[in-house]
């Protein structure tokens, strides 16, 4: 009965915002719309029982729980899932999901009351904890060309049987999990995803080996799997990179390079099988676009699939979605004053993929272009939501790392509250040598787990609440 009810519910929810855009009556210009925020405080610790529950960075710091977010309209609760860790994948982190509820006010989609729920952790059938450990600096692995125990988790859904889904950098890869965080099984991730040194061997590493055997093919390093979304019935899943494939774009001198292309790709899975019939191209906004908005500090053509790049995707149905693109800028552990460079931008974008071709058997090695029989999945021409002007206009800071992204409840007129949020790293920052800094809001470092000096405090996660009319989704 439960798993029919979540079905159910879900196939609702789908067929909801289908009927909506006959009835809606919201006045074009109150469609969408900026709400509120919440500020949670980067001292705040987590529900695991690490360490007795006495906090920690590495051990039970509630940050980076905004790499994605999930609404889990069966429960009304949110689960949002912490990366790799605050060592940037150099230090030890137990992996997890946050599970926490928030009020929405129905009539206008304040948010508030955020509450933490339950910590889970990840963990293989034998009870160890999966971590943050690049591949080559995993103690009990420390091989570029296996990913061991090692997981960067970046997206993450929940099934209708209740399971989870959980998209990674380093592989990339996709996991499923049972709801205690038990290691299930892992769908087949596409041949000409994976990366690959020059002499065809694995370098799924983000450490050292990574530069001593640099990957050629493949994803970037990390810039894998950054986001991910189910559709309503439970039978697709849509894992999207953060950027380009290394080799699927050319830079000045007509070598093969990532970083010159906006052609990413959008991955669709099985959910039965685990397999993946098709692979779609979407294209990041040009560089020349994103530059227009700020002349006086404009970004470089090699950050055009590196510095740039999308931070989540989320469903509507089984063929219309919503990205978040963002910049590399903005307040964050390397801007504690926000604005310096100044951000360009954190957007929210509908796709279509109806009519877009697959590419599963197509290479877009050492061109920027795509070939003229090649159509990218549809985009609109602007953003849905154009978070950094809506929060500038509002007097807010832009945070860097705006990466979550999830369409919340419905509200009374039929509007649905779309829910943003930010992952803060941790408000942790690590020198060459791999020693780690506390980051504090004045721009102060300190030895890790210090405390912030009088007047200064860790840097905050936030969650932001946009209202949206169901004929804009």
């Amino acid at each position: 009965m439960t798993l029919l009810k979540r079905c159910l519910l879900l196939l609702c929810f789908s067929l909801a915002l289908s009927a909506s855009l006959i009835i809606e009556t919201i006045n074009q210009s109150h469609a969408v719309g900026f709400v509120n925020y919440l500020t949670i405080a980067g001292e705040n610790t987590d529900r695991s029982p690490l360490n007795d529950n006495s906090g920690g960075a590495n051990v039970n710091r509630l940050g980076g729980f905004g790499s994605d977010f999930y609404y889990d309209r069966y429960e009304n609760v949110y689960y949002g899932v912490a990366d790799r860790g605050p060592g940037g994948g150099t230090i030890g982190y137990d992996t997890r999901v946050q599970k926490f509820s928030l009020e929405v006010n129905p009539r206008t989609g304040k948010i508030s009351k955020f509450k933490l729920l339950k910590t889970i952790l990840f963990k293989k059938p034998d009870g160890t904890n999966f971590n943050g450990f690049s591949p080559d600096l995993d103690p009990e692995n420390g091989n570029p060309s296996l990913q061991g125990r090692s997981l960067d988790p970046e997206g993450f859904v929940v099934s209708p049987k209740g399971n989870f889904y959980v998209s990674d950098e380093y592989g990339p890869s996709i996991y499923e999990f049972s709801p205690k965080g038990i290691f299930i099984r892992a769908f087949q991730t596409p041949d000409n995803l994976l990366p690959r040194d020059n002499q065809g061997n694995f370098n799924f590493a983000t450490g050292p080996a990574l530069t001593s055997d640099p990957i050629v093919s493949g994803r970037q390093g990390n810039r894998g799997f950054e986001g991910l979304t189910i559709s309503p019935n439970g039978k697709k899943l849509f894992a999207i990179l953060q950027d380009p494939l290394i080799n699927e774009g050319q830079d000045n001198q007509g070598n093969s390079s990532g970083s010159y292309s906006r052609n990413l790709r959008l991955v669709e899975f099985d959910t039965a099988t685990g397999r993946s019939p098709v692979q779609y191209i979407y294209q990041l906004e040009s560089v020349e676009d994103i530059n227009s908005r700020v002349p006086n500090a404009p970004f470089k053509l090699s950050s055009q699939g590196s510095n740039i790049g999308v931070s989540a995707v989320t469903a509507v149905n089984d063929h219309k979605l919503l990205v978040l693109e963002r910049d590399n800028r903005g307040f964050g552990v390397g801007d504690t004053t926000g604005g310096n460079p100044p951000v360009s931008t954190k957007r929210i974008y509908k796709i279509d993929l109806r009519g877009a071709t697959n590419v599963s058997n197509i290479s877009l090695t050492n061109t920027n272009d795509l070939p003229s029989d090649v159509q990218p999945v549809s985009k609109s021409s602007s953003p849905l939501i154009d978070i950094a002007a809506t929060l500038q206009a509002n007097g807010q800071i832009v945070p860097e790392k705006i990466e979550s992204l999830a369409i919340g409840p419905k509200l009374a007129n039929g509007s649905y509250a779309v829910i943003v949020g930010t992952d803060n790293d941790f408000s942790v920052t690590q020198n060459n040598s791999g020693t780690q800094f506390d980051v504090c809001t004045g721009g102060t470092l300190l030895p890790i787990d210090s405390g912030c000096p009088e007047g200064e405090s860790l840097i905050s996660s936030y969650i932001y609440s946009f209202k949206v009319s169901p004929k804009e989704l």
